[in-house]
């Protein structure tokens, strides 16, 4: 018969498998919410064979109350979690992932931390009584990993507090500034020596202090420099930094399931960013400490002052008769206005008039990976309709109309024009190409990057300024009319 302690170990191994199918399933918008759904499961699982095996091996204490503050724990993060995901908007799903990362992350490293405080003490009476070599070792392997699990977390709490600042609007501080790197630097070197003295003696507080200081204010300085289109691999990269936290804290508390899922998350974080980073078509380091997307907005460039014509509804509505081919291109904007379900009514419209609709997804629209996916999908949107990058950029050539509604960035010429500027190399949707283009756009300001778009002043190009869900009915209702 099978122990108790191989069945929690067996059930470790499920979730873990379980993680694994879930992450697979996150890689298409057809299978993200089975994927989403088994990863969940599997936490689940963890959790429970986690507390029974604490249960077992007694480290959990024998006192009702410690358990009592286990079971509060427990149920205050599902009620806060649960809250949490009913009552946000998809405006601001960007910033509740990115405090969600900092959230792992400071869970990470408190328990790297208490459990440094807890045996920090019989580290000192064991070095006194001569220990062996594999206590030196577990000592080593011990610090480390709190170290690791202190810098990584703190890093990626007030580094995520500082993405979901900025992704609200609200963090106004441009920390872009010359030698801004070496301040990081040096703060990275404070931390590392820290985490190298507390091998010397593990109970010192100011060491722990200094290296809880050093990591939470590095994660102020790393994020706060960077901006524009770069901060969805911003959120890529903590939410990958959140998962390497939790790994470190793993080989602390010696808690396998934690070690692989934290390993898993961490993978295909840096993975997601190196995608990201292609997508772009720049290095990770260029991304991370050349503060692209950092200017002002409303920069323009050579500070040339243009016009752009708007048009209403009904003027716009005239070039999608006989259109064959429509293809709508969703940004930020769409999310602001909650258009989406506006953008599809129309879309199902043309269709009934005999036109081909298709979506074009940018890899960095939005806020954060798969922002628009997850905004079409919660409009019921068929996902045969919509289209990467990469597979739709060669249609726009033969498309009739394309409907931009509230990208910038993502569609800017700059990215070809100006190989020195902020956007510069980019790969954008050509929809430059399409015989009409017709933009829904508040007004003429420049994108996230602060780049001035000449798309909005061109011949082939119709401006429907105002709210994005507002225009987007208005032009329901002309196309109804035709």
């Amino acid at each position: 018969m099978i122990s108790i302690e191989n069945q929690l170990e067996l059930c470790y191994l499920v979730a873990a498998a379980l993680f694994i199918f879930g992450i697979k399933g996150l890689g298409s918008p057809r299978t993200a919410v089975r994927g989403n759904r088994l990863g969940s499961i599997g936490m689940l699982i963890a959790v429970i064979a986690t507390v029974i095996m604490i249960q077992r091996d007694g480290s959990g204490g024998d006192s009702p109350a410690q358990w009592t503050w286990v079971l509060i724990g427990l149920g205050a993060g599902a009620l806060v979690g649960a809250v949490m995901a009913k009552r946000v908007e998809m405006t601001g799903m960007p910033e509740m992932v990115a405090l969600l990362n900092g959230f792992g992350g400071a869970a990470s490293a408190l328990v790297g931390l208490s459990e440094l405080l807890r045996l920090g003490p019989q580290v000192l009476i064991w070095d006194q009584a001569g220990a062996g070599s594999d206590y030196h070792l577990w000592r080593t392997v011990l610090v480390v990993a709190v170290g690791a699990s202190s810098l990584i977390g703190w890093l990626t709490l007030t580094g995520s507090v500082v993405a979901m600042l900025k992704l609200a609007g609200k963090w106004k501080w441009n920390l872009a500034f010359g030698g801004v790197n070496f301040i990081k630097g040096g703060l990275l070197l404070l931390a590392v020596v820290s985490s190298g003295m507390l091998l010397q003696d593990p109970t010192q507080m100011l060491w722990i202090g200094l290296l809880t200081g050093s990591s939470a204010l590095l994660g102020v300085i790393f994020v706060a420099p960077i901006g524009g289109a770069d901060m969805p691999v911003v959120i890529s990269f903590l939410n990958s930094l959140s998962g390497l936290a939790a790994t470190a804290t793993g080989f602390v508390v010696g808690n396998n399931a934690l070690i692989i899922s934290g390993a898993l998350v961490g993978a295909a974080g840096l993975i997601l960013t190196a995608i990201m980073c292609k997508a772009m078509n720049r290095s990770f380091l260029d991304v991370m400490f050349k503060a692209y997307g950092a200017s002002s907005a409303g920069a323009s460039g050579d500070g040339e002052k243009r016009s752009a014509r708007g048009y209403d509804a009904d003027e716009a509505a005239l070039a999608f008769d006989g259109a064959r081919l429509v293809i709508v291109v969703p940004g930020y904007g769409m999310a602001v206005s909650q258009a989406q379900h506006a953008v599809r009514e129309l879309a199902e419209e043309l269709e009934s008039k005999g036109t081909d609709v298709r979506y074009a997804i940018h890899p960095v629209a939005g806020r954060m990976p798969g922002h628009m996916n997850v905004l079409l999908a919660e409009a019921n949107v068929s996902y045969d309709k919509l289209f990467e990058l990469d597979d739709i950029n060669s249609a726009f050539s033969e498309c009739d109309v394309a409907l931009i509604v509230g990208a910038n960035d993502t569609i800017n010429p700059a990215a070809h024009t100006d190989p020195g500027g902020p956007l510069g190399g980019m790969p954008i949707l050509d929809v430059e190409k399409a015989r009409t283009t017709i933009i829904v756009k508040r007004s003429l300001s420049p994108g996230y990057a602060g780049v001035d778009n000449d798309l909005f002043y061109r011949t082939s190009t119709m401006m429907l300024f105002g709210d994005g869900k507002k225009k987007i009915v208005e032009l329901l209702g002309a196309v109804k009319e035709l």
